[in-house]
């Protein structure tokens, strides 16, 4: 899973902040490298517990656990790359979880897309009705801080506008000991304001050769998306988990950023017979992993 991270500053989450907030900051225990195990811990204790919980992280009364308050990952400004001007901080910079918020919005978007037959086989086995699942998943989305979440994600894949917003040169990699060791990283920060100017730029471009369609609707959502925070934020985009997935020689030779802003420079340079083979390598790159959804 790969994630598309907002950190805030502490003190936009309330003047003053709650204390619970400021001494999970303080303790700064959930780190990059343990989301994805803190996020399958929640899943399986939503599961096995008596009953089973409809959501990650809340009690059995539909209630947020008192985790949803202390699972935070921590930023200090001085790790974040700027261009001149950008303002980051002050910090630290918080970026919560929200497993359980999160969840509710998959949920209610399985609602709306998956199959009949599937959709009522979900509903049967958990002996709960459409509208009780919408409405215990509608209450969870009302409990999100500032009505937007702090973290996207994805499965297989990273959506290829995401990479214009961040710098291909200030990529932060990390190969560790192997495959799945848990420190292993390829990821990317950038300030906010650095950000929402790349997004429009791109977005910009984009539409005028795409039209308002594929690239430029994300582009759109998530420009949308990143203006819902406080200014001096931060922003990550990280593979996550899919670098357990790539062996070190071609993640070590990955250019998906370098072929992302390639493209956005032919745009505008006019170049466009150079973007088919620049998307085509980017096709071949990303469909080796995303055909792997298909045996998982």
């Amino acid at each position: 899973m790969a994630y598309l991270r907002v950190y805030e500053p502490l003190s936009s989450f309330g003047d003053p902040p709650p204390e619970q907030l400021v001494q999970a900051v303080e303790a700064a225990k959930l780190t990059r490298a343990s989301v994805g195990e803190r996020e399958h811990l929640l899943w399986l204790k939503s599961q096995i517990s008596i009953p089973v919980r409809l959501l990650p992280a809340e009690l059995a009364n539909g209630n947020p656990a008192p985790s949803t308050q202390t699972d935070v990952l921590v930023l200090d400004p001085a790790d974040v790359p700027t261009e001149t001007g950008a303002e980051v901080g002050p910090g630290p910079l918080v970026c919560p979880l929200e497993l359980r918020v999160r969840s509710a919005a998959a949920l209610v978007g399985f609602l709306g897309d998956a199959h009949p037959a599937l959709r009522a086989a979900v509903l049967d086995a958990n002996g709960v009705s459409e509208e009780a699942v919408k409405s215990r998943a509608n209450a969870a989305l009302r409990d999100l801080h500032s009505g937007t979440m702090h973290m996207l994600s994805t499965t297989w894949t990273v959506p290829l506008p995401w990479f214009s917003l961040i710098e291909p040169d200030e990529r932060r990699l990390v190969l560790g000991d192997g495959l799945h060791d848990p420190t292993r990283e390829l990821s990317w920060r950038v300030a906010m304001s650095d950000a929402l100017s790349r997004a429009a730029d791109a977005e910009e471009l984009v539409r005028g050769t795409f039209g308002d369609s594929g690239p430029t609707e994300i582009l759109e959502e998530t420009n949308r998306w990143l203006s819902n925070f406080h200014p001096a934020s931060a922003v990550e985009l990280d593979y996550g988990g899919l670098v357990q997935l790539v062996d070190d020689p071609i993640l070590e030779s990955d250019t998906s950023a370098e072929e992302v802003h390639s493209i956005l420079d032919a745009l505008r340079n006019g170049a466009v017979e150079e973007i088919a083979d620049l998307f085509q390598t980017l096709r071949d790159y990303w469909g080796d992993l995303a055909a792997r959804e298909r045996f998982n």
